[in-house]
C-alpha cells in the first residue's frame, strides 16, 4: 500500500515542491497549511509520516507537535520537522516533543526523500514488531512489558478457566495427510479463537490438540464465567459442524472458576500464562469429563445455577483435589 504523508506549510511554494517531489516517488500527499487544520485533518484521515514547518500562523509546529503527540490515536504518527529553524535549542526542542528527525530549510531533495523512506521503514517494522507482539500477548501485558523489567506476575480472585481437548484427533491423523491434519487443526482453533474475541475472553495457550481460555483477567467482566458457559457451548457446536465433513471429530470440556497467578514467564519466546489449583481443577476435569460434554465444577454451578441447564455427574475422584461433586452444562435458559 501506497504510503500517506501529510505536509503541515503555511507557504505555497514549499507546499508545491514538497508535493512535486513525493507525488514523484509515489507516496500520497496531504496538506494542512497551519496546526489547528492539521489536526482537524487528522480527524478525518491517519498518515503515515508528517512533515511538520515550525513558523506558521495560529499555531506554530512546535504546539502542534506537542498536541499531535498527546493523542493517544495519533502519537505513533512519526514527524519529520522540516524548517529553517536551525538553531540548537530548536533542535533539541524538535526531539524533546516526539519527533524522529529535523530536516534544514533549504533542503536537498535526495536527502529529504532518503530521510522519509527510512522513518516510513522504521515505523512500518515497528508496526509489525506491535501486532506480533500482539498476537502471544494482551495489549495491557505488552504494554507492562516494555516498560518494566523483570517478572510480571499478579494475584486475580475471580477468574474462569477452560481447557478443551479434541477426541478423535489421533484416529483422524492415521487417515489424514498431515497438510489436511494441520489444516483441520487451524480451522478448529481459528474458530475458537474468534468466539473468545466474541465474547471477551483471552487465549491463553494451544498444546497440541487442547486448547485453553480464561476469562476476568484483562479487562474487568463481571459475567466473565458466563461468557465462559456461552463460548463452551458454541465451541462444542463449532465441532459438531466440522464432524460432519470429518467423522470421529469431538470435543472434551473441562470448567472451572477462582483465582489464578497471572504472568509472563521466560526471556526469549515468552508467554503470557496462569497458574494456580484453579487452573489445575479446569484441567482435571477436562481430563475427567466425557466426549462431547462440558464438565463444572460444583463452584461454577452454584454461580450458573438458574442461568444455565445443568446434569449431575455425582461425585468423582479428581486427582490432586480428591472427591468433587461435579456438573454437566448443558444448555442456557431461554
Amino acid at each position: 500500500m501506497t504510503a500517506r504523508i501529510l505536509i503541515i506549510e503555511d507557504a505555497p511554494a514549499n507546499i508545491q515542491s514538497l508535493s512535486a517531489i513525493l507525488q514523484e516517488r509515489g507516496y500520497q500527499i496531504s496538506v494542512a497549511t497551519n496546526g489547528r487544520r492539521a489536526l482537524e485533518a487528522l480527524e478525518r484521515i491517519r498518515p503515515d509520516l508528517i512533515l511538520l514547518d515550525v513558523m506558521m500562523p495560529e499555531m506554530d509546529g512546535f504546539e502542534t507537535c506537542r498536541q499531535i503527540k498527546a493523542s493517544s490515536a495519533w502519537r505513533e504518527i512519526p514527524i519529520i520537522f522540516l524548517t529553517a529553524k536551525t538553531e540548537t535549542a530548536d533542535i533539541v526542542r524538535g526531539f524533546e516533543l516526539g519527533a524522529v528527525d529535523y530536516v534544514a530549510k533549504p533542503f536537498s531533495s535526495h536527502e529529504l526523500l532518503a530521510r522519509v523512506k527510512t522513518h516510513l521503514t522504521l515505523d512500518h517494522l515497528h508496526r509489525e514488531n506491535q501486532r506480533l507482539l500482539l498476537n502471544v500477548l494482551p495489549a495491557s501485558v505488552a504494554e507492562k512489558l516494555k516498560q518494566q523489567v523483570g517478572i510480571i506476575a499478579e494475584r486475580m480472585d475471580d477468574v474462569s478457566v477452560l481447557f478443551a481437548d479434541l477426541v478423535g484427533f489421533t484416529s483422524l491423523s492415521a487417515r489424514l495427510s498431515p497438510t489436511d491434519l494441520i489444516e483441520l487443526l487451524n480451522r478448529v482453533f481459528s474458530s475458537f479463537d474468534e468466539l473468545a474475541m466474541k465474547h471477551g475472553l483471552e487465549k491463553i495457550k494451544t498444546i497440541g490438540d487442547a486448547y485453553m481460555v480464561a476469562g476476568g483477567l484483562i479487562e474487568p467482566n463481571p459475567d466473565h464465567l458466563g461468557a465462559m458457559a456461552a463460548m463452551a457451548l458454541a465451541m462444542l457446536e463449532n465441532v459438531r459442524e466440522m464432524n460432519r465433513e470429518f467423522a470421529g471429530l469431538n470435543l472434551r470440556i473441562g470448567l472451572q472458576v477462582g483465582s489464578v497467578i497471572a504472568g509472563v514467564i521466560g526471556i526469549r519466546k515468552f508467554t503470557y500464562d496462569v497458574w494456580g489449583d484453579t487452573v489445575n481443577t479446569a484441567s482435571r476435569l477436562e481430563s475427567h469429563g466425557t466426549p462431547g460434554r462440558i464438565h463444572v465444577s460444583d463452584t461454577v454451578f452454584e454461580r450458573l445455577h438458574g442461568r444455565f441447564v445443568f446434569e449431575p455427574r455425582g461425585v468423582i475422584e479428581l486427582k490432586g483435589r480428591g472427591p468433587m461433586q461435579t456438573y454437566f452444562l448443558n444448555a442456557p435458559i431461554l
